[in-house]
C-alpha cells in the first residue's frame, strides 16, 4: 500500500501548469505611454500608419511625420525597443509592431466664458498609447 502512495502523480492543476511552462509562447514586449496631452483621435491617425510594420520602417515613418503625435508615439516605440533589448534579449532588426492601440485618458475640463453670462466647457483630452512588439518568425 505504501508503494502506491509514494508514486502518486501530481494533481491535474500542477500538471497543467508544468505543461504551460514547457510550451514556449512567442515573446511579446510592450511599452505604454500614459496621460499624454494629445487627443486620441489625432494619435490614432499616426498609429494606423505604423501598425504591422517592422521597427526600422516605423521609426522612419515617425521621424518624417510633422505631427506632435508622431513624437509621442516614437518615444513609446523607443521604450518598447529598449524593453525588447534589455529585458527579453531580442534582436531589434527582427522585430515588428504586432499590436498598437490608443485609448482615451481622463479629460481636463476648463470653462470658456461667453456672452450674456453664459459659459461653455472645453474638454482637453488625454490618451494612453500602447505598443507591442514581436519577433518575426522565420519559416524553415
Amino acid at each position: 500500500m505504501s508503494n502506491e502512495t509514494d508514486k502518486k502523480r501530481p494533481k491535474r492543476s500542477v500538471q497543467k501548469r508544468q505543461e504551460e511552462q514547457n510550451q514556449q509562447k512567442p515573446i511579446e514586449v510592450s511599452a505604454t505611454g500614459k496621460y499624454l496631452r494629445l487627443s486620441p483621435r489625432k494619435a490614432r491617425c499616426v498609429i494606423n500608419a505604423i501598425r504591422g510594420k517592422t521597427v526600422a520602417e516605423a521609426l522612419q515613418i515617425l521621424q518624417m511625420s510633422p505631427k506632435k503625435a508622431a513624437r509621442l508615439v516614437e518615444k513609446v516605440l523607443q521604450s518598447a525597443i529598449a524593453n525588447a533589448e534589455n529585458n527579453a534579449k531580442l534582436d531589434v532588426s527582427s522585430l515588428y509592431i504586432s499590436h498598437c492601440v490608443v485609448n482615451d485618458g481622463p479629460r481636463l475640463k476648463r470653462i470658456w466664458y461667453r456672452g450674456r453670462g453664459r459659459a461653455d466647457i472645453i474638454q482637453k483630452r488625454m490618451c494612453h498609447i500602447t505598443v507591442k512588439l514581436k519577433p518575426i518568425e522565420t519559416k524553415a
